[in-house]
């Protein structure tokens, strides 16, 4: 291969290309269309949902016979990291009203409402598997929806989630989801989050794909950042205990079947500790570092699938399995940020997908899985993409378009870190465009709940990634940290009930792992692997960021 010359951060040969780009940008002001539902119904069999030999059925447990990724169902069909008689359960190290798992937005909420909801302090323990924060919240950028302009209504934030979930969410959840959504922003503003806002002190409310109104309240670039910021300092300041560096490999059960706790091990000592619980809030988030058919991931490094693995054990219900979400701007160049996120604000905000010949080919807000499936088919159908030194495909984002739009200095101002992200490498986005394909991004489906956070076990509740049914087959933008606020705060307050109601819990046990581990060997299923992941292990393995085999 000859050797590279890079002008710009970019390759000679990619830069010339831009060169295309920059020169078409005039005769691109006018967006292309919306696609019809023909349309869109056609490129999503693109998808990689789609593509052929990533998923199976799930041989065990309440979801029997239901599709998931081949990842999540060799997590599912794994054995347990522990066996029962191998830890003594008579010897509890914490025992307390409200156990929370997970320190993200959802799980951080929810600690602060059962509080609220009169579960003192010391009665609240919340762990998480590396710091206290350490989670895809911190890492999400775009904003998050709630209909409170005169023009837009819960009601009208409800069709536009139910038509982005394909029909498919469970619309007493989403209901839940959109009627909560301004309150949490009122909350969050309380708190002393700083939201955007234009010179009259109202919110600076942009688009979201697949929305047909303006409800998206962003902290420029940083929205997780700035949410679980305030969020994070508030539950601080009341002092409620938190564990770090714990995650939990296994929820407790007693007689009756309801979950009373988990088994906690950290990560530092390799000690194990039981925690008796009367109830138990799931808030683990999703599965990006299962790397769901070789794809990069926008992830946080802990987002392993461990809520699902211990809730299905301990016969919570899942559902909606079988669809992933890909966010179509993922970094594609260059390789060091491969896969990282470019959010979906830049488009709202004008940057524009354009192909190798400089042409605009789809509406830069269509849903994500359609927006998705019509960069895969530029790409790998079409052959409209640029190929990368590393053998990637990707198309350009047309981000010097935002400024001509919205006036000088407003891309620099509205997103600093996607600036310095790239600058750190020699690409300026402001003068020029930036690559993207992509790339794994959130977990559709998961553990299903009611509108109280509830699930199918008693004493379990579930917030955030980690649960399934608000957003169908597939989520829009900023309804994500909306499902972590909304049903945290609800996890926290209908925990607290439950626990006030006065609940007995019996001898702690785990009699459902046994269970489960006879029926892994009735079905016949042999295997050395291991689950909850905990962490990904990336040591000996290709690049990730590797040309994605099933195109």
């Amino acid at each position: 291969m000859p050797e590279l010359r890079f002008i710009g951060g970019y390759p000679e040969y990619m830069r010339e290309s831009i060169e295309v780009v920059n020169r078409t940008r005039p005769k691109r002001m006018e967006q292309p269309r919306a696609m019809t539902k023909e349309e869109r119904e056609e490129v999503l069999k693109l998808h990689p949902d789609y593509a052929p030999g990533g998923k199976r059925k799930i041989r065990i447990g309440q979801n029997k016979g239901d599709i998931a990724p081949n990842e999540v169902v060799d997590l599912l069909e794994a054995y347990p990291l522990i066996q029962p008689g191998e830890i003594d359960l008579g010897k509890v190290d914490y025992e307390t009203d409200i156990l929370i798992i997970g320190g993200g937005l959802a799980g951080t909420t929810a600690a602060l409402w059962a509080n609220d909801s009169g579960i003192p302090k010391g009665k609240i323990l919340l762990t998480n598997k590396l710091r206290h924060g350490d989670s895809n919240s911190m890492m999400a950028e775009g904003g998050t929806q709630a209909a409170d302009r005169p023009n837009d209504s819960p009601a009208i934030h409800f069709i536009d989630a139910y038509g982005g979930g394909h029909f498919t969410n469970k619309r007493d959840v989403l209901r839940a989801l959109v009627e909560d959504a301004p309150f949490i922003i009122k909350w969050l503003e309380g708190l002393g989050a700083m939201f955007d806002k234009n010179e009259d002190g109202y919110f600076e409310e942009k688009w979201g794909g697949g929305t047909c109104r303006k409800r998206m309240h962003a902290c420029r670039d940083y929205t997780g950042l700035e949410e679980l910021r305030v969020i994070r300092d508030e539950f601080r300041s009341r002092e409620i205990p938190v564990l770090e560096f714990y995650p939990a490999i296994e929820l407790l059960t007693d007689e009756g079947g309801k979950v009373v706790g988990a088994i906690l091990w950290n990560m530092e000592t390799e000690e194990y500790k039981v925690v008796k619980a009367k109830a138990t809030i799931l808030a683990t988030g999703g599965f990006g570092r299962l790397h769901i058919r070789g794809f990069a991931t926008t992830n946080h490094y802990g987002a392993t699938c461990d809520g699902v693995v211990m809730a299905y054990r301990a016969g919570a219900k899942l559902r909606d399995t079988d669809t992933v979400q890909y966010h179509p701007t993922g970094a594609a160049f260059p390789q060091q940020i491969v896969g990282l996120l470019l959010t979906e604000k830049l488009r709202s905000s004008g940057a524009q997908p354009v192909n190798k010949r400089g042409e605009a080919f789809v509406f830069p807000l269509e849903p994500r899985d359609v927006e998705a499936s019509a960069l895969i088919r530029e790409c790998y159908v079409r052959n409209n993409g640029i190929t990368t030194p590393t053998g990637m495909k990707g198309v350009w984002l047309d981000t010097p378009r935002i400024d001509l739009i919205n006036g000088e200095g407003y891309l620099e101002r509205s997103f600093p870190g996607m600036v310095r992200m790239f600058k750190r490498f020699g690409i300026d986005m402001i003068k020029d465009p930036v690559l993207v394909f992509p790339t794994l991004h959130y977990q559709n489906g998961g553990v299903e709940i009611d509108p109280q956070a509830r699930t199918n076990v008693e004493g379990l509740f579930v917030a955030g990634e980690v649960s399934g049914g608000v957003h169908g087959k597939n989520r829009l933008m900023g309804n994500s940290t909306l499902d972590c606020m909304v049903f945290g705060r609800r996890a926290g307050i209908f925990a607290a009930q439950y626990v006030k109601k006065g609940v007995r819990v019996g001898k702690l046990g785990l009699n459902h792992v046994e269970r489960y581990v006879k029926e892994l060997k009735e079905a016949g299923i042999r295997t050395d692997r291991r689950s909850p992941m905990l962490l990904p292990d990336y040591r000996g393995k290709a690049v990730l960021a590797r040309m994605i085999d099933i195109f």
